[in-house]
């Protein structure tokens, strides 16, 4: 008889839904660049994401799922919703005011670092050697994919800093915790509600703060809006939960590094903005680190 243990097998259909999730938002940091020149980053925020919680929510119930929250869960879901919906989309919006977008891709995307040292106590998810491995090369990834667009982070740029590392910490945080203590409830309806709810911060904020001249966007606003609605802000948000409920957070903090990667490929081919060895390289070291994460 055998005594050699099987290897825990990762389940593949959560890495190609954490895989979908990543490229989507990676995708859309593009867009977002474009729409800011026509409106301002709270208004664009929620018109999109509300749009998506609608769209959701009426493509479920023509499928017949129940969308009612249970009892006792409202606190639990405007906690989520507040970390994974309203502190990262709004927070790295505005922090766009005082950074680059690169500087704020490479600060938005510590993530990983939040995630694995706040899993540790809560899910008892020990770094690993793979794992530190794979987090090495993957926030190295990162840095490198940045660092030819002169990072600089001076005194004037601190709020843009603050506000993006508060972001982090929110979207990792809420990870853990969705791992920790799941929404007992069908993820369709988690996304609706949470996508909803966190926007009604940014609705607040938009109309203390913002006046957008509807009248000004373009037809090319008007698609990216539509853009961010469908696939970054919805189905990418589903795929991410249903991943959550299928693979480690560690796992999916660290694959979240191929978004920025994503991004500059968006960048490159939308704005013009270069993508050549360091790029590449900076890719190879994320795809790797994913795949560590992946055996580790």
């Amino acid at each position: 008889m055998s005594h050699t243990a099987e290897r825990p097998r990762i389940d593949t259909r959560g890495l190609a839904l954490l895989l979908f999730a990543v490229v989507g938002w990676g995708s859309n940091w593009a867009p977002l660049k474009l729409l800011l020149r026509e409106l301002p980053p709270l208004t664009a925020r929620a018109w999109a994401g509300l749009a998506a919680a609608a769209l959701l929510a009426l493509v479920l119930r023509a499928r017949g799922e129940d969308l009612r929250v249970p009892k006792g869960l409202w606190p639990r879901l405007c906690l989520a919703a507040a970390l994974n919906i309203t502190a990262w989309m709004g927070l790295v919006s505005v922090a766009l005011q005082w950074l680059d977008a690169s500087e704020g891709i490479v600060l938005a995307y510590s993530m990983p670092v939040w995630a694995a040292l706040i899993a540790w106590p809560v899910l008892g998810e020990k770094p690993t050697l793979y794992r530190v491995l794979a987090l090495v090369c993957g926030v190295g990834g990162v840095a490198l994919v940045m660092a030819g667009n002169g990072l600089e982070l001076g005194s004037g740029k601190l709020p843009g800093v603050a506000l993006c590392l508060v972001a982090s910490v929110s979207f990792a945080l809420g990870t853990v915790i969705t791992k920790r203590w799941p929404l007992a409830m069908a993820p369709g309806a988690s996304v609706v509600w949470q996508v909803g709810l966190g926007m009604l911060p940014l609705i607040v904020g938009a109309l203390l703060f913002e006046q957008p001249r509807v009248a000004a966007v373009s037809v090319q606003g008007w698609v990216i809006l539509a853009y961010m609605a469908v696939i970054p802000l919805c189905l990418c948000y589903l795929a991410w939960f249903a991943a959550l409920r299928r693979l480690p957070a560690s796992l999916c903090t660290q694959g979240s590094l191929l978004s920025p990667v994503v991004g500059m490929f968006g960048s490159a081919l939308l704005l013009e903005e270069p993508f050549g060895p360091r790029q590449v390289a900076a890719f190879v070291l994320i795809v790797v680190g994913v795949m560590l994460a992946v055996r580790g």
